[in-house]
């Protein structure tokens, strides 16, 4: 008996070093922990856990690539730091189930903090894939009063650190007018105010419609978070020049910035074949060349034009789509992206091809996005599970 109250003493960890410990633990163990006892539930599901968990794992945050199918709408993911062929088990969809249609299309290209922006037959999800939580977001003001057959939007999803606020920005056009008359408003979406706020912009006061528009528009398009802004490609249509327009949520400021030089690459005639994404901590873009190559470029100080450097030219020879788009790049500095498909292509930092994985059947190809595994939630009452 007292050797059995020694080992009990023994074993016994104050609770301040149990917290220490569970908060360097990764996302998918700390969710299989709150089964452990009921102090461990309410300790893993409190936000303030989740927040500092985030915070302290920072460097070293698990992320991973989400792949949804378009026709079968089956989501899985892959840890890409280990292989392109360790995927997870699918992941469910079942809170987007009521909103299905025959036309139902899911557009995601954007996350933040381990939520993912979904965008699904005009309704907008954010979607913690790690927790389960969701909560669907309304449509702005200006888009559940015009027929949606009538409204193109540009969309975004981030997170101002200034005020602790995930936010969702919303570019609404009436495209039922003559293209040189549209009529644009730029909402903003609180998740901690729980509402939209319409922002009006003085430097566009010059012009007599949104100048970022162009035919190729004519759909929902998703920003790209890089820097604290959403960056959209575009069309300037006052000075017949592509460029990159960018809303920085902190300041809630417009900015606008040109291609590189030897950017050659006609985006008006192919807006499908180059995009934005981070190369390792810079914004960069990239664009297929001839069907034969992928150029990529790198903003190396971020909005000072005469810093867009070109560092590597992927062949695209050995990949049966000839199609390669970067979404992301390891930590030893590889760099994956998408066939255009349903695959993965792994380069190494010097741009020879490593793998290429195909995961579905899929003929309309997938969906894909980067995340990062996350406990956090969102500042509102009413999210679901």
């Amino acid at each position: 008996m007292e050797e059995t109250s020694k080992m009990k003493k023994t074993l016994y960890l104050p609770h301040e070093l149990i917290i220490h410990i569970l908060l360097r633990l990764p996302v998918k163990s700390l969710a299989c922990f709150k089964c452990v006892c009921k102090s461990w539930l309410s300790l893993i599901s409190d936000p303030s856990f989740a927040n500092l968990h985030f915070e302290l794992t920072a460097v070293t945050h698990d992320r991973r690539i989400m792949f949804i199918s378009t026709i079968f709408h089956e989501s899985r993911s892959i840890d890409f730091e280990t292989s392109l062929n360790h995927f997870s088990t699918s992941l469910s969809l079942d809170f987007l189930r009521p909103h299905f249609r025959s036309d139902f299309i899911i557009e995601m290209k954007s996350s933040c903090r381990g939520f993912i922006f979904l965008n699904c037959s005009s309704k907008i999800f954010l979607w913690n894939p790690s927790t389960g939580v969701h909560k669907q977001i309304p449509l702005p003001p200006v888009v559940s009063c015009i027929d949606p057959d009538d409204i193109f939007n540009l969309y975004g999803f981030g997170y101002d650190h200034s005020t602790d606020d995930y936010l969702v920005v919303s570019m609404s056009c009436d495209s039922s007018t003559d293209v040189a008359d549209i009529s644009s408003t730029f909402n903003i979406f609180s998740l901690r105010a729980n509402t939209w706020k319409q922002i009006e912009f003085t430097a566009l006061l010059n012009y007599r419609h949104f100048p970022y528009l162009d035919d190729s528009f004519y759909e929902q398009r998703l920003g790209f978070l890089c820097n604290g802004a959403l960056h959209w490609l575009a069309v300037h249509e006052d000075l017949n020049k592509d460029v990159i327009f960018a809303f920085h949520l902190m300041e809630r400021q417009l900015l606008e910035m040109y291609f590189p030089n030897d950017f050659d690459h006609d985006f008006n005639q192919d807006p499908t074949d180059c995009d934005l994404w981070v190369f390792g901590e810079f914004l960069s873009l990239w664009a297929i060349e001839d069907r034969t190559v992928v150029n990529i470029w790198v903003m190396i100080e971020y909005g000072v034009h005469s810093s867009w450097t070109k560092t590597l030219v992927l062949s695209t020879v050995d990949i049966p789509t000839r199609y390669f788009h970067p979404i992301c790049y390891t930590r030893s500095g590889e760099i994956i992206g998408t066939d255009g498909h349903t695959g993965l292509v792994k380069y190494d930092d010097k741009g020879q091809l490593l793998e290429h994985r195909s995961y579905s059947n899929d003929r309309e190809g997938s969906q894909v996005v980067v995340y990062i595994e996350s406990l956090l939630s969102l500042p509102s009452d009413n999210e679901q599970a």
